[in-house]
């Protein structure tokens, strides 16, 4: 691939990912929800509980942003904790009476976040949502591993 279509093609997606983050945040901070929370609101909404495990494994995220996340979420009243009955060292996570109750709102938001993005396009839907998790599983493919982090040792 030439250098020109190398950087359009990096530069478009750089700039639907902030475009997207945008849309996102406007619909969603209305409700008190940051877009990385929608996430998890939706995995407990269509997996029911779960463990905090669970949600890393299913949403990318790194286990100490998921700690924060469901704190956050559980301090507004939308989630709450308790301990696993069969392994003492998980937790637990289910949305509460009023986290199941926002979820048509953070749905409703979230759709009205894809219609933006797409309202310019005159590819079918069906098209697009192809040639986007084509994309999305190629990149995956190609993933190269993860380095080990840096191990800080602390000097007295």
């Amino acid at each position: 691939m030439k250098f020109e279509e190398a950087d359009a093609l990096n530069e478009a997606i750089r700039a639907i990912g902030i475009r997207h983050r945008a849309l996102a945040i406007a619909a969603l901070s209305p409700l008190g929800i940051h877009p990385g929370h929608k996430l998890l609101l939706l995995e407990l909404d269509r997996k029911g509980p779960s463990t905090q495990a669970q949600l890393a494994a299913a949403s990318g995220y790194e286990p100490p942003t998921i700690t924060v996340s469901i704190r956050h979420l559980e301090n507004a009243g939308l989630v709450a904790r308790r301990p696993s009955p069969s392994d003492a060292r998980a937790t637990i996570v289910e949305l509460t009476p009023e986290g199941r109750a926002l979820m048509p709102k953070v749905k409703a938001a979230w759709s009205r976040v894809a219609e933006q993005t797409a309202a310019s396009v005159n590819t079918p839907l069906r098209q697009l949502i192809a040639v986007l998790e084509e994309l999305a599983s190629g990149l995956a493919a190609n993933e190269p591993p993860v380095p080990d982090r840096p191990r800080y040792v602390r000097r007295a």
